[in-house]
């Protein structure tokens, strides 16, 4: 059991929820987009939010300044979330334009406010847990691209909503949250993606 919590964490890693949002989008969306222009997107994200903080990461330990890929205290987290805040104003600049595809735009305006949200907690010497801001701001998309398209997605909804429970219970498992820490995190990834539904649904 320890070992399918622990994957857990890592299949459902929150580098990867951006990406599947974009997935997702791309999967059910009516609107018509060039085969090229979604290869050419998901490339671009892919190196942006994945191999990027990946390669971050492993020069931060190299550095000695983080001590694992869980970033457990608060000040091991800043570096990686203030790059991380960069690397989404660039692809809110370069790659995902609001007048190109405005429900992603919005999508990833919500992902750089949790992300200034978590950087500031984390000056604070506060701890949200990352892996249910990533999975709880997704969720709360998946819901709005639902409503927005109506269409009926139940299905892949009760499947979220199976995820968020196993994260959520892997973390604590892990030791590596506390109950009050996973509600932030929930917190902190619904609220800017619930915000923002006004300006585009």
């Amino acid at each position: 059991m320890n070992y399918i919590l622990k994957g857990i964490s890592y299949i459902f890693h929150p580098l990867i929820m951006p990406l599947l949002g974009v997935l997702f989008y791309f999967e059910i969306s009516p609107k018509f987009y060039p085969k090229e222009v979604i290869y050419v997107k998901l490339i671009s994200l892919s190196i942006l939010t994945i191999i990027l903080p990946i390669l971050l990461y492993f020069l931060l330990k190299t550095l000695g300044r983080v001590d694992s890929i869980e970033l457990k205290t608060t000040k091991e987290r800043i570096i990686p979330l203030a790059v991380n805040c960069l690397i989404v104003i660039l692809i809110l600049q370069r790659v995902i334009s609001e007048h190109e595809i405005l429900e992603l735009y919005y999508f990833f305006l919500g992902i750089l406010i949790s992300t200034l949200t978590c950087l500031v907690l984390a000056l604070a010497k506060f701890k949200a847990s990352i892996h249910l801001i990533g999975i709880s701001g997704l969720f709360m998309f998946f819901i709005a691209l639902s409503i927005h398209f109506k269409i009926n997605i139940n299905n892949t909804l009760a499947l979220m909503c199976i995820i968020t429970g196993a994260i959520a219970t892997s973390r604590l498992h892990l030791e590596a949250h506390t109950y009050k820490e996973l509600v932030l995190g929930i917190f902190v990834g619904v609220v800017p993606q619930l915000i923002l539904i006004n300006y585009w649904l």
